[in-house]
């Protein structure tokens, strides 16, 4: 099988990589990255001589087209920050929306296998009690979330309209190695590290679901290989806790003291709460593999130990 995976010199793509590589060392994988600033050549060096990488814009169809004929496309290429999306919605409609049709329009032209698009709880808006499902009605807060919920649409109207073998899933907030210090979890960790204040937009009761990085690699696999074309996928853990709570965990962790934390004012469209189920996953017989406690502090050591990793992107824009 040939894979082209976008957006895989990001966090989420650069570890599905590592986890395909290791579970079908038999296989091909080409990486398409824009390389824009969450986007790094760096997160693949140590499995550079496994792969082929291809600079390129999933809105350029020339970019695409230059990775050759596949088997099978996994689309994590996406802005996905919520805060700059509030700034700049522009780019994300263009990213997350253009981008993913440019891609769809050259699976359909190549007749690819499965089409899996990478998506997000968010799509759905906040939940004050139970789970959102695959099928609940989209109800997005941010042009980040708007403009995933647009790629989720396309993509399905690609499998209704010309039988595109397309499948979405649909995750809770993700946290591990090589994320880009502008989300929550590394944003603490670094600050932490360095005795600075500890910013938590409101009260900080805000609740996510997390998942480690690894249990959605695993969960994706399991989709593509055994999900029903068509269909959506909720990737939920229930391991959920309070922005104050993760805050708290991790100054524990690191022997720092809880007044390091800081209360700073809400973000606009801030949704309250993210819950997700798994049930159409662990029909598939996927359950996540990672306790959060655990995975949390490795988390945190992966960040202590590798300094040269995430110091040139303290002050990146």
């Amino acid at each position: 099988m040939r894979f082209l995976i976008t957006g895989a010199a990001g966090f989420i793509g650069s570890n599905f990589v590592r986890f395909m590589l290791d579970r079908y060392p038999d296989d091909e994988f080409v990486v398409l990255d824009k390389l824009t600033y969450a986007g790094r050549r760096e997160n693949l060096d140590d499995i550079a001589d496994h792969i082929e990488f291809v600079k390129g814009d999933i809105c350029q169809r020339e970019d695409v087209e230059k990775t050759g004929s596949c088997d099978v496309i996994v689309n994590f290429a996406a802005e996905s920050h919520v805060d700059r999306s509030i700034n700049d919605p522009g780019l994300f409609i263009r990213t997350d929306i253009l981008g993913t049709h440019t891609l769809l329009e050259y699976a359909r032209k190549n007749e690819v296998k499965r089409f899996l698009q990478v998506s997000t709880d968010e799509v759905y808006g906040s939940i004050e009690k139970g789970s959102f499902s695959a099928n609940d009605p989209l109800n997005p807060s941010s042009p980040y979330s708007a403009s995933k919920a647009g790629a989720d649409l396309i993509a399905l109207a690609y499998f209704k309209t010309y039988g595109l073998p397309v499948l979405i899933t649909r995750c809770s907030n993700n946290f591990g190695p090589y994320q880009f210090p502008e989300k929550l979890i590394p944003v603490l960790i670094l600050r932490a590290l360095k005795n600075q204040s500890l910013p938590i937009y409101g009260d900080g009761t805000n609740v996510r679901d997390w998942i480690y990085v690894m249990d959605h690699c695993s969960a994706i696999d399991r989709v593509m290989s055994r999900g029903s074309c068509g269909n959506i996928y909720t990737i939920g853990t229930g391991y959920e806790k309070t922005n104050l709570e993760i805050a708290k965990l991790i100054l524990q962790s690191l022997h720092k003291p809880e007044g390091l934390i800081t209360f700073v004012g809400d973000r606009p469209g801030h949704d309250f709460r993210y819950s997700l189920s798994a049930k159409e996953m662990n029909q598939l017989g996927w359950n996540p593999q990672y306790g959060f406690e655990k995975a949390l502090e490795e988390t945190i050591l992966w960040y202590v130990q590798n300094e040269w990793w995430w110091q040139p992107l303290i002050n990146a824009p």
